[in-house]
């Protein structure tokens, strides 16, 4: 359960104050749900905060139980997030390396966390590029990655900020593939209303506020007619 309690927060900017969100209180339980607005509509800081990379000016944000900003080291253990460019958290040469990153301070050994890194690497078809240079795999690849280095440490939350905005078409429907058959509950951050038209909740973003929050045909509906 993620709990939002009354919510804000503002960016600073020289001696200017600008608010990113306001006052938004809810609660997801759901598995699937997806985040759309304009860009500046404050959906990515929203979700930044599900794992305290940016916490409240205003108010507390939970995650079973745990406070982002108080409890930060056990809810980034619980909560994965996957940024829109997989360069920015893609952080070791080769492709197994990067995986087994991950695992680093989990007591594990190093047989274990070989096992874990070869299931990976099937899992996502990356078992030829194992020892392949991380930098020059192909954009489709390069999110693969990044969501297997995130997922290889099996958060209970993965939350995921536009990973579809760099893909070709059949490499987001592959991200697709992967998100419906994930036992992780997904937070979606998209402008790609395909990827959430079977989600079961879908918020809409404006101005730092929720605008709407329901089913992903009404939502991105709604969504519309605010553009319009």
């Amino acid at each position: 359960m993620i709990v939002f309690d009354q919510v804000s927060h503002e960016f600073r900017l020289g001696t200017t104050h600008l608010a990113a969100l306001r006052d938004v209180s809810l609660s997801l339980s759901e598995q699937r749900i997806g985040v759309i607005g304009a860009n500046g509509s404050g959906k990515s800081t929203f979700v930044r905060m599900i794992n305290g990379l940016i916490k409240p000016t205003a108010g507390r944000v939970t995650v079973d139980g745990l406070d982002t900003d108080r409890d930060g080291k056990a809810v980034r253990r619980r909560v994965g997030f996957c940024f829109t460019d997989p360069d920015a958290q893609i952080l070791m040469p080769t492709v197994a390396e990067d995986l087994a990153f991950g695992l680093r301070g989990r007591g594990l050994s190093r047989d274990e966390v070989t096992v874990k890194v070869e299931a990976a690497l099937a899992a996502y078809d990356l078992l030829g590029y194992r020892d392949h240079p991380a930098s020059l795999l192909s954009g489709g690849q390069k999110q693969l990655l990044a969501l297997a280095s995130v997922l290889i440490i099996e958060p209970s939350v993965l939350v995921l900020d536009e990973p579809a905005t760099l893909l070709d078409l059949a490499n987001t429907q592959r991200v697709q593939r992967l998100i419906a058959q994930l036992p992780q509950q997904v937070v979606l951050v998209t402008h790609h209303f395909g990827l959430i038209e079977d989600f079961d909740r879908v918020l809409v973003f404006d101005a730092g506020r929720v605008v709407y929050d329901g089913a992903p045909q009404a939502a991105v509906a709604h969504y519309v007619g605010l553009v319009r």
